[in-house]
């Protein structure tokens, strides 16, 4: 049972969509369904899907430029599913980066095999290389949260603070907004756990926390996290 994963329908159909809802959730996915491209661009500020699976033919915005603009903002895998008949659209969207296709009309237990492939595939191709994250100089263990500065000095994170520098270094260089970084949470405007967190973690990470180099403010959008991050499989 699949009970851990998210699975994001975009379908402009509901009789698909219910059809795609009811056979993953009787395999254990969550399913959130998505009416168009830009409901689905507006939930991708505060939930992270583990696949999103893509019509080509959606009201508001081209099925590909849709999957373009998913892969911008999130890492999770892409299924898209299509009625159109033309090899070239689905050749376009594997090459841009969709992990696999289907056509309509579709058998539901294919689906779920497919989909419950990609994540799979995703997951043995992810684990094994993204347990210690590099950068200036730093380093981040994913397995046990430590942080190492670049002089050997070891720092203790809170679970806080840790899940925090998680979604930092899987979005580095890319503007977050702070529903972002709070994952599911609903955010009040006058919120300010985000930012008790962030100033914690710049008094581990910066020099200088008044003058950070590393965990930008971009005032009116978020928080950037400017830095380049390697990965590795050393669990030591």
């Amino acid at each position: 049972m699949e009970t851990s994963k998210t699975i994001a329908i975009v379908e402009d159909d509901p009789d698909v969509a219910k059809i795609i809802e009811q056979v993953l959730g009787d395999f254990g996915f969550r399913t959130v369904w998505c009416r168009s491209a830009s409901d689905l661009l507006r939930r991708l500020r505060t939930l992270s899907p583990d696949l999103c699976i893509i019509d080509l033919g959606l009201p508001d915005m081209d099925g590909i430029e849709a999957m373009q603009r998913v892969k911008a903002q999130s890492a999770c895998g892409i299924l898209i599913l299509t009625g159109r008949a033309h090899v070239s659209d689905r050749v376009m969207g594997l090459e841009l980066g969709a992990d696999d296709y289907m056509l309509k009309p579709f058998e539901p237990r294919e689906l779920v095999a497919r989909v419950r492939s990609i994540v799979r595939r995703r997951e043995s191709s992810e684990a094994p290389a993204r347990q210690i994250a590099e950068f200036s100089g730093w380093r981040f263990n994913l397995a046990n949260n430590r942080l190492t500065s670049p002089d050997g000095e070891e720092h203790a994170l809170s679970t806080a603070e840790s899940e925090l520098l998680k979604v930092f270094i899987n979005n580095p260089n890319r503007i977050l907004q702070r529903e972002k970084l709070m994952g599911t949470r609903d955010l009040a405007p006058t919120d300010r756990a985000i930012d008790v967190r962030i100033s914690r973690l710049r008094r581990k990470l910066e020099p200088d926390a008044h003058s950070p180099a590393f965990i930008k403010t971009v005032y009116g959008a978020g928080y950037l996290f400017l830095a380049t991050v390697t990965w590795s499989g050393d669990n030591a």
